[in-house]
């Protein structure tokens, strides 16, 4: 991508679940030792759907927050994009559904779906509407119920993720420099097994003799996917920005994916000071598509202003980043 697609992040919004899941409590249905739990994760503790909850009304919550923030009716949105990780269902998908419970009509909803980078993909999706003036006001909403295909025999993931919903509402830029500086996304299908979740698909749908409960819970192979995005994320940053892969030029806050303590302890090696990187995961966990969105909805209630990193890897094995500048 070459020059910048001008738009503006006019406001966001997050809505966690009620209940607080300590680490203690997740080690407890895995078997573990709490104080190794937490040393392992760095996640103190995350939110879970309880009762009523679901994600269909978290998502809808925060789309709601988010354009009162802005003043904004639904009828002023052009587009819905759902950026979710985990679907609330196949057909229709999820952006008609919430569409429904936000009162958009006669608006586009669909769905951008790349696992934890769905959020990224959007973003850059709404930016080049706004700037082509094809749409004025696009909603983006990361809504995630990871918590639900949890399997209490893989620790290394049951111990991360987290439930929670995000929204942003982007629109014009108010001058020509403010927008996405650049985005570049890279796949390495090396990395597909790594993390996945194999049944509900046409691959292994229910009632295939191969689908057995465990194929419906999430499967990660942590050491692998970590060992795979050492070798590939310093030239991914390269070739975004260069110098990205030794520190921060250009670069007033990194917002990341929070995939997991390891990933973060990644981003000292780049030579990424702390107090310019945002960290969400020892309260929040891993919140699937949803962490990004959140952990931006936290960094700016600081960083008015300046230019943004966001950034993080998916499943599939993928990388994804943006440069925003607010």
């Amino acid at each position: 991508m070459t020059g910048i697609l001008n738009f503006r992040i006019l406001a966001t919004a997050a809505v966690l679940p009620r209940r607080v899941v300590t680490t203690a409590e997740v080690a407890a249905l895995c078997g573990l030792d709490p104080q190794v739990a937490m040393q392992r994760t760095g996640v103190r503790e995350r939110r879970w759907l309880s009762g009523d909850e679901n994600a269909l009304t978290l998502g809808a919550q925060a789309g709601q927050a988010a354009l009162a923030a802005a003043s904004l009716a639904p009828s002023d949105v052009d587009l819905l994009l759902n950026a979710s990780g985990s679907q609330l269902q196949p057909i229709p998908d999820g952006a008609p559904l919430l569409a429904r419970a936000l009162g958009l009509r006669g608006s586009a909803a669909y769905s951008m779906h790349a696992t934890c980078l769905s959020f990224l993909v959007a973003l850059q999706h709404a930016a080049l509407l706004i700037h082509a003036g094809q749409a004025r006001y696009v909603l983006i909403i990361s809504s995630e119920a990871g918590s639900i295909g949890l399997s209490w025999a893989q620790p290394e993931s049951a111990l991360l993720i987290g439930d929670g919903a995000a929204a942003v509402l982007v629109g014009p830029a108010d001058h020509p420099y403010q927008g996405l500086e650049a985005a570049r996304f890279e796949t390495y299908p090396e990395g597909a097994d790594h993390t996945r979740i194999r049944g509900g698909g046409s691959l292994l749908p229910p009632g295939h003799p191969q689908a057995t409960a465990e194929v419906f819970t999430f499967d990660m192979q942590g050491r692998r996917v970590l060992r795979l995005a050492s070798l590939v994320v310093p030239g991914f940053l390269e070739r975004l920005r260069p110098g990205l892969s030794q520190g921060l030029p250009g670069i007033d806050r990194v917002v990341p994916h929070q995939a997991s303590l390891a990933g973060l302890e990644l981003m000292r090696r780049f030579g990424w000071p702390e107090d310019r990187v945002e960290v969400t995961l020892p309260t929040l966990g891993n919140v699937i598509a949803a962490s990004l969105p959140l952990t931006l909805h936290q960094a700016l209630r600081q960083q008015q202003e300046g230019t943004l990193l966001l950034v993080g890897t998916g499943a599939g094995f993928s990388v994804g980043g943006l440069i925003v500048r607010l």
